[in-house]
């Protein structure tokens, strides 16, 4: 084993739950400005989620303003991402849920799992 992958499981996070593409996520990131930190709550639909050790994702989409669909990319592993809640478990058939992006309404639903 080399320095790379000792440094990897090191940082490597294990309290993260299970969670898949359809499922609505908390996502809580802390944010820095200036010398103040606060948490911000993020809550989506997970449309993705790339495997993977050390580079793994996820990317979370939510309305915003009843309108704008906002989508942001997390790195799993990474030491901003302070927890994860999963608020609903979706059902869904595929594992990438980009059909979402041109939907709107009652027209987006995700069935209950």
């Amino acid at each position: 084993m080399n320095i790379i992958d000792k440094i990897d499981q090191e940082q490597m996070r294990v309290d993260l739950p299970d969670f898949r593409p359809g499922d609505t996520v908390k996502v809580h990131i802390r944010i820095i400005e200036g010398s103040k930190e606060r948490i911000q709550i993020f809550q989506g639909v997970v449309l993705k989620r790339k495997r993977g050790m050390m580079n793994a994702t996820f990317t979370v989409r939510k309305i915003s303003h009843g309108a704008i669909g906002v989508e942001k990319t997390f790195a799993l592993h990474s030491p901003r991402l302070e927890t994860i809640e999963v608020v609903s478990e979706g059902r869904v058939r595929r594992s990438r849920l980009y059909y979402l992006r041109d939907r709107r309404g009652k027209a987006a639903r995700i069935r209950e799992r």
